[in-house]
């Protein structure tokens, strides 16, 4: 199935997206509520609701404004260096075991939403991520059964503000400012994906100017060993996100560069098979005097 968080005249729900048709499947089954964390919880809710499709009007979904899929994730784990020629970029050794990072929930924002550019730096840069949702949690789980834990899968970007990932070893500065990370607009079970969505191209763009372009085969970690490796020290939990590294191409590497995001430009990034995540950048302090003056 392909679901979509968000808003239609004011009205939260969880739709079930068929092309271009949503149906509305909270209208329809309440219990599901506004947000995807139901069904992560229960598989027979999904089964249900997919008998749902199709029934009772439905919405287009370029009138659906989209809401973040889950409304308040337990944890939003993020995996750095995780493509060869992304870590090259970047003048890292390429590692033995993944780079682990967190998000908190303020740092993330949906798709359409603005990305904001903070008032105290310009170093604002885009990174094209796969990210996978949990559906059955659980701790040290198994490589091989790990996909059965992944309810669907999403396009992330993992705006981050270099001034400030670099001020210190750690890098939570620079990855967590308020409204950087861009998460959806459409979640993917993985019956309709290849398995572990492997293969699939990968992209970020500013209009016609394309950024990075890879594919998700190019993951050093895939969704299951990440899912593996991140169990073994936390206990995973319904609706958690895990964001799957970037390609190479991020702005602070380009030559000649750097390429940061500037206010006006929408950045895009795209997911064969699962969609396209777009949000306009703005300034903080611009959008702070329009917020004043209204």
């Amino acid at each position: 199935m392909r679901f979509l968080v968000g808003h239609v005249q004011g009205q939260p729900g969880v739709f079930a997206i068929v092309e271009e048709a949503a149906t509305n499947l909270t209208a329809l089954m309440p219990e599901i509520g506004t947000d995807l964390m139901a069904l992560t919880r229960d598989p027979e809710l999904v089964t249900k609701a997919a008998g749902l499709v199709g029934q009772g009007p439905q919405t287009q979904v370029a009138d659906i404004t989209p809401a973040l899929p889950i409304a308040h994730p337990g944890t939003i784990i993020c995996l750095g260096l995780n493509y060869v020629e992304h870590i090259r970029e970047g003048g890292y050794e390429i590692p033995g075991y993944p780079a682990l990072f967190m998000r908190g929930r303020n740092s993330i924002m949906p798709s359409g939403a603005p990305m904001v550019r903070p008032a105290c730096s310009e170093t604002l840069d885009y990174e094209a991520e796969l990210m996978l949702i949990v559906g059955e949690g659980g701790r040290h789980i198994p490589e091989d059964a790990a996909l059965e834990h992944v309810f669907g899968y999403t396009t992330f970007n993992d705006g981050s503000v270099r001034e400030y990932q670099r001020k210190t070893h750690q890098w939570t500065p620079g990855k967590n400012f308020d409204a950087t990370g861009a998460v959806g607009p459409i979640v993917v079970t993985p019956d309709e994906l290849p398995e572990g969505a492997k293969g699939l191209k990968i992209e970020s763009r500013v209009g016609n100017e394309i950024l990075q372009s890879s594919n998700t085969e190019n993951m050093i970690w895939g969704a299951a060993k990440t899912l593996s490796i991140i169990s073994e020290y936390t206990t995973l939990e319904p609706g958690d996100l895990i964001a799957l590294g970037t390609p190479p191409g991020v702005g602070h590497a380009k030559k000649p560069g750097p390429r940061w995001l500037r206010p006006g430009e929408v950045i895009e990034v795209e997911i064969e098979g699962i969609g396209t995540c777009a949000n306009p950048v703005v300034d903080e302090t611009a959008m702070a005097a329009r917020k004043a003056a209204e």
